[in-house]
Formats: C-alpha cells, structure tokens, sequence
C-alpha cells in the first residue's frame, strides 16, 4: 500500500482538500502536509509512492523540499505552482521533478499524471493482461494489437496512446491527460503532438478493419467509443 500512497504537500487548505479528495476516489492512500518541513517530515515517516508538492509555501519552499527530496531518494514528484512561465517548468524539470502542473488543473488530469508517474516507477501494475471489448483487444506483455481480429502494427508510443484509450472506454480523454499518460513530461510536448499520433492510430485502424472507434470531441479532447458505428470516423 505504501507504494499507492500519495504525499500531498500544499499550505492552501481548499486546494489540498480537493486534491485529497481526487486521489482517494481513485483509490490511493493520502498523506498530508501543509508546509515544507512539514512535508519532510512526514516524507521520512511515510515512504510515499509519488510526491505532490507545491512550490509556494511558508517555512520552507517546495523548491527545497524539492531539493532534499532528491537528495535521498527518487521518488517521483508532481511539482503544482501558480506559474505557467517556461523558465519556472523548466527549473523544476532539471531540479529534479518528474512532472510539472499549472494551476488551476482538473482532477482527471491530476490523477492520471499521479497514475502514469506511480506506473513508470512500477508501482502500478496493468490489472488486466488482455484488455478486450469485442472490437479491440490488446495484449499488453506481448505488446500485439488486433482490431475485429486484424493484427495492427503500432509503434512503442502509439501503442501506449491506444492503451490509454482501452483502458478508459467511452470517457473523455483531454490531450493533457494523454500527454501524462503516453509522454509524462508535459514540458516536453504539445498538443499538437497528441492530435499528430491520434491521427496515425487512427490511419491504421481504417487500414486494418476500415474503421475508426476515437472520436474528437471538440473543445475538450477524444474519446474511445468501441460500441460506436463501425463507419470511419474521419473528424
């Protein structure tokens, strides 16, 4: 379980509440703490899977939380700041975060970016090996992809993108939450990006079984409808 446990470290009570509050539903443990060296302590004590860590607070900054973190241990930290300056992403990215949000964030989007991070420091494990729903089916440790029993050959990051997909049928999907799921680091890719590889996952479902189940859904992302009308989506 200490491995699902999530350090939650912000000094604004309401933020912390809802951020607490978003990771619980998703069924992780929460620890708190309301200023640096609070948060150091109860790191020690803890032994948290992932780090949530505000960057302004009294006391001690998250900057040097940030600091003695890293010092001692890898865990993956969630740097949250006011700030969308390039320079302060990047500053926390090379001092030593793993991923970096802007406030205000959407709790969706906070918890897949906790998820993708606890995932690639092997926290998570699929919890199916074969994710099938009668038109795709993917087998995740031979990494092979069939469409209505068409194989289809994807590339390491399409195939991460389409997993993604699977794995949350019929909801909708922001491109920043793929960002934190297929690429992690937000500063690193645009959305562009995601609608390029969308557009290539989709080519070669049309190719392997003349159909497309991700749909745009302007204005907030895609969705995975595998229940869909089997005619190509072309939006």
């Amino acid at each position: 379980m200490a491995q699902r446990r999530v350090l939650v470290v912000e000094d604004d009570d309401d933020v912390r509440i809802m951020v607490r509050a978003a990771i619980e539903r998703a069924g992780m443990e929460v620890v708190e703490a309301q200023d640096g060296r609070e948060a150091l302590r109860r790191f020690y004590e803890s032994e948290p899977g992932v780090v949530v860590l505000d960057i302004r607070m009294p006391e001690l900054d998250g900057w040097h939380v940030l600091d003695r973190v890293r010092e001692l241990s890898d865990t993956p930290i969630l740097v949250l700041s006011a700030s969308a300056a390039e320079l302060d992403k990047v500053r926390g990215l090379r001092e030593g975060a793993d991923d970096y949000l802007t406030k205000p964030f959407g709790r969706q989007e906070l918890v897949a970016r906790i998820e993708a991070l606890l995932r690639r420091a092997g926290h998570i494990e699929p919890s199916l090996e074969v994710l099938a729903d009668g038109v795709l089916e993917i087998d995740l440790p031979k990494r092979r992809v069939t469409i209505l029993g068409n194989e289809v050959e994807l590339t390491p990051t399409e195939f991460k993108l389409l997993t993604a997909f699977a794995r949350s049928p019929n909801q909708v999907l922001s491109r920043d939450q793929l960002i934190a799921e297929v690429w992690g680091n937000s500063a690193a890719r645009s959305r562009d990006q995601v609608k390029l590889y969308v557009g290539y996952v989709r080519r070669k479902l049309r190719e392997a079984a003349g159909l497309n189940p991700i749909e745009t859904v302007r204005g907030f992302g895609y969705r995975y409808s595998p229940g869909a009308s089997q005619e190509p989506n072309r939006r």
